[in-house]
């Protein structure tokens, strides 16, 4: 078992108890009614009784014992540097689309970990293979109910798994989903297609074989996304791999659509679910919202942009005529050229305000070495071929190119030092009201770097 490290806080919420408490960032909680947490699953597991006892050191490394009453299941207010106080779960498997591999050498440490942790699944959504679980993990995923899990399956043939993941336990996968219905635990399953391996007659097995774990009345296998793979420039040299290109991506539509529409027949619900991607990279239209049910798999972008537009069109009916005499805005939104064709409709809406001009600035990542590349893999690098150009009076970056905690792309580049480089203020917007209330008010949000 891995050593347990004390939880430090780096946050303690207003009016909570643990600000009652006297809680203050920089203090580790080292246990809860004798017990030490391993993550945060334990942390709130723990914390639901109502009489606890807490050990903690604080930033002094003095030892207090707090003991508290509280309401059941009340929350204490604390967030921690870690969800993981044991350490993270590492990945063993060699999968070539890879994306930690795929990576440039140089960068910090931390961006090379390769996680396959099933506590971050739970808590976060993130993907994992099952393949480096240990015994007593699957004990206490089945103890503690944690579901639902995401798991990339990839393919069903324990041959093409094995291939894909370089590992000859990933061959388990469907005595593994027999595990997850024996146990009346849940999973949403992940699909990235690596043509020439798993996709073509391969790919409708995958779906097939996951189709048999979902019943409308008590699914084990609760949705199927089926993900581009993704290549860069930096991938190891290897040549089993070939990117997705706009006949592949039909194909794939061609095959997957029929599917979801014997699964709707059969079962009330498409169950399979094609990543926008494949659209975008294919040149054709999104599916109606309506294709998307309930959205099970937007987090793995399936129906993301759909969800977009929708909302831009709703907030678009508010949209003023004019902005104030004087006060005319010209701007340009950056996006990842994948979406150049789907919201060229948004910018032509915008520029119907009178005195509002917003240019559609679509890039192409030549930093990881794609052609057709997604907003949210753009880099500082890439934004830096805009130097030059007439930016207007600044730009509009969308919140999910940057790292979810820090103001940072995932080249390491910070805003500020784009910002400097390009000579131009840099608003990042969060949605689509954030994007239209920066497009008609001057200084909202605060841009980074000087004003022109």
């Amino acid at each position: 078992m891995r050593p347990i490290q004390p939880a430090l806080v780096t946050r303690v919420l207003p009016d909570s108890i643990a600000e009652d408490l006297g809680f203050e960032p920089g203090d580790r909680l080292v246990s809860i009614n004798g017990e030490r947490p391993r993550d945060l699953i334990d942390y709130r597991f723990l914390c639901a009784d109502e009489l606890l006892t807490l050990e903690v050191l604080d930033s002094a490394n003095e030892r207090h014992e707090v003991e508290l009453e509280k309401d059941l299941d009340d929350d204490l207010g604390l967030e921690f540097e870690t969800a993981l106080f044991d350490g993270l779960i590492q990945c063993n498997n060699r999968c070539p689309f890879c994306f930690i591999d795929q990576q440039p050498p140089g960068k910090r440490k931390t961006l090379y970990l390769k996680d396959d942790d099933y506590r971050l699944s739970f808590l976060y959504g993130s993907y994992l293979t099952l393949t480096n679980l240990t015994q007593p993990e699957w004990e206490r995923i089945a103890q503690l109910r944690l579901s639902p899990l995401y798991v990339s399956v990839h393919a069903t043939d324990p041959d093409v798994r094995s291939r894909l993941l370089k590992n000859p336990r990933a061959g388990q996968i469907l005595d593994q989903l027999r595990w997850f219905r024996q146990h009346r635990l849940q999973i949403h399953a992940q699909v990235v297609v690596c043509p020439g391996i798993n996709d073509g007659e391969q790919l409708t097995r995958t779906l097939m074989d996951l189709a048999q774990f979902y019943d409308p009345e008590e699914p084990t296998v609760l949705s199927a996304a089926v993900v581009p793979v993704g290549l860069t420039r930096f991938r190891p040299d290897i040549d089993e791999l070939t990117p997705v290109d706009t006949a592949t991506a039909r194909e794939v539509i061609a095959r997957v659509q029929p599917l979801q529409a014997q699964l709707l027949e059969q079962h009330g619900s498409r169950f399979v679910w094609l990543a926008d991607e494949w659209f975008l990279i294919g040149r054709l239209d999104l599916p109606p919202a309506e294709h998307y049910e309930s959205y099970p798999q937007i987090g793995n972008g399936v129906g993301s942009i759909h969800q977009f537009l929708d909302q831009f069109h709703q907030a678009a009916a508010d949209l003023p005529q004019a902005l104030p005499l004087g006060s005319d805005r010209r701007l340009s939104w950056v996006v990842g050229n994948a979406v150049e064709y789907a919201f060229a409709p948004l910018v032509q809406r915008l520029n119907q305000v009178s005195g509002l001009t917003v240019s559609l600035a679509p890039l192409r990542s030549r930093y990881w070495g794609q052609d057709i590349t997604v907003t949210g893999l753009l880099t500082g690098q890439d934004l830096l071929s805009l130097t030059g150009q007439d930016l207007g009076d600044g730009l509009l970056l969308p919140s999910l190119m940057l790292k979810h905690d820090e103001a940072k792309f995932l080249d390491d580049m910070t805003v500020d030092e784009v910002a400097e480089a390009l000579q131009t203020p840099i608003h990042v917007v969060n949605g689509v009201d954030a994007l239209i209330q920066t497009c008609l008010t001057p200084g909202y949000p605060s841009p980074v770097g000087a004003a022109r």
